[in-house]
């Protein structure tokens, strides 16, 4: 048989490249292989099974009913915000059957749409507890999606408060393992991770066996939502809004035997290795039991991003302390951390919303107003002439040694006088910590003017009461408008 000259170039070719595929394969066999990752998703699945009230330590109670506690109270005061007003007109004509209620509104929804619609009215003012290790939101997602559950089938405090910790440590957990890489790459943490946690919750009141457990863990790894890009719009509170309804429905289809992959956190091309280039599984499954990230959650006094804080912090010592007023203001130096200016650099924000994620605005609304509440970040306070006139007077410095958790504010008068402040831990903060009694006031404060102050002080009774209560959907109905 003859060949034709492309069938000899082609043979040739080969030939020729058999050596180096050889060679190229004998040194892929001497390369030591990756090591296996352990069962992280079973791991967790027997870990949530496992947990009760109590096996839970008394400190560890203690911070659920805190996170409970500042949860319900951003849900009241952002119950009424234009994004809730456009989001329950977009879903009502569309919503199931009424079986969940909304805090400080009078409608009701499936629970789908009402986990959705909490998640969203208790992260549009920014005020939520957040997670530091990874700025992951944790109760947004967890509490939306299990309160919307207890208001269709009773749930009792204890069971409620463990399937609160346990949904919170499960995707604080794994936001620790793939933490900064995964939100260095613009994804927003709280919408990745909360289905996790929002999943573990539900399953666990639903009473999923470990197979099913396996798998709403799985489901919620096929739904992370949200972008950094968000920031700034209504699209942000759109994130823990959907990873709780997200999380929610994972549980449902699971509880029915909807199946998954079985390792779909760590597995090659599961979750953690296709949106992370970093996974430590260790963060995941170390000290489950012992070590508890809800310890570890801060509740803002501030409605904003949290690295505004230390500013916010430092302009309202400064202002109240040293008598400083804006008009007399020169300049306002800030020493500050890369992260600050990524993710809060706006620099003429135009809305409430934008404010939140503008150190200038930061800055220039806690000299003015000293404070930092919801108000100060309306869309009033964003376009009041003095506020706008000293914010661009506001100069943000990176500066090396400055901790993301840090500022040094230096005030310049027009008389060349200055005042300096160094914050190290801003009030919220792990290390400074909001008390009992500043936590009452800030959910007392957020309440005013969407429910009576009898109304408000009674749900606020019945969240310091969690473990007690025989059916927590009783503090839902508690807290709906015309209660």
């Amino acid at each position: 048989m003859t060949m034709n000259r492309r069938s000899l170039i082609g043979a040739a070719a080969l030939a020729l490249a058999a050596p180096a595929l050889d060679g190229a394969q004998a040194a892929e066999s001497v390369k030591p292989a990756a090591k296996a990752p352990p069962p992280v998703t079973k791991i967790l699945a027997q870990w949530i099974l496992a947990s009760s009230y109590d096996t839970l330590p008394e400190t560890v109670r203690r911070e659920g009913v805190r996170s409970f506690l500042n949860w319900v109270g951003v849900a009241i005061g952002g119950s009424h915000h234009e994004t809730v007003d456009v989001a329950v007109a977009a879903l009502q004509p569309f919503s199931g059957p009424p079986q969940a209620g909304l805090f400080g509104r009078a409608e009701r929804f499936d629970i789908m749409n009402a986990a959705f619609l909490s998640g969203v009215a208790s992260h549009i003012f920014d005020f939520d507890d957040t997670h530091l290790k990874t700025i992951i939101h944790p109760a947004g997602p967890v509490a939306s999606a299990i309160l919307a559950y207890a208001q269709m089938k009773p749930v009792s405090g204890k069971d409620f408060l463990d399937a609160l910790v346990v949904g919170i440590e499960t995707e604080c957990r794994i936001g620790n393992a793939v933490y900064p890489n995964h939100y260095d790459a613009g994804w927003h943490i709280t919408g990745t991770c909360g289905p996790f946690g929002a999943a573990a919750a539900a399953g666990k009141l639903m009473g999923l066996t470990e197979q099913q457990m396996v798998y709403a863990l799985g489901l919620a790894a096929s739904q992370p939502v949200g972008l950094r890009e968000s920031f700034g719009s209504m699209n942000k509170s759109f994130n823990p809004g959907r990873a709780a309804s997200n999380g929610l429905f994972a549980a449902i289809l699971a509880a029915k035997g909807f199946t998954s992959s079985e390792g779909m956190i760590e597995a090659k091309r599961g979750w953690a290795n296709t949106i992370s280039t970093k996974q430590d599984w260790s963060e995941i499954t170390d000290g489950l039991g012992t070590r508890y990230e809800a310890l570890l959650n801060t509740y803002k006094p501030f409605a904003c991003g949290i690295v505004m804080h230390p500013t916010i912090d430092a302009g309202v010592q400064i202002r109240d302390q040293d008598h400083v007023r804006p008009e007399d203001i020169a300049r306002v130096d800030l020493k500050v951390h890369p992260l600050v200016l990524e993710l809060t650099g706006k620099t003429a924000p135009k809305t409430g919303l934008e404010g939140k994620f503008s150190i200038y605005h930061a800055a220039a609304v806690a000299l003015v107003e000293g404070a930092g509440g919801e108000k100060q970040f309306s869309d009033r306070a964003v376009n009041d002439p003095r506020v706008v006139a000293l914010r661009q007077k506001v100069v943000p410095v990176i500066t090396p040694g400055i901790d993301a958790a840090q500022v040094d504010m230096t005030v310049t008068l027009n008389d060349g006088r200055t005042f300096h402040r160094r914050i190290e831990h801003a009030i919220g903060s792990v290390e400074t910590p909001m008390s009992d009694a500043q936590l009452e006031a800030k959910f007392t404060d957020l309440a005013a003017g969407v429910l009576p102050e009898a109304q408000a002080k009674q749900v606020m009774q019945m969240c310091w009461s969690l473990p007690e209560l025989k059916d927590v959907g009783a503090v839902a109905r508690a807290g709906v408008q015309g209660a």
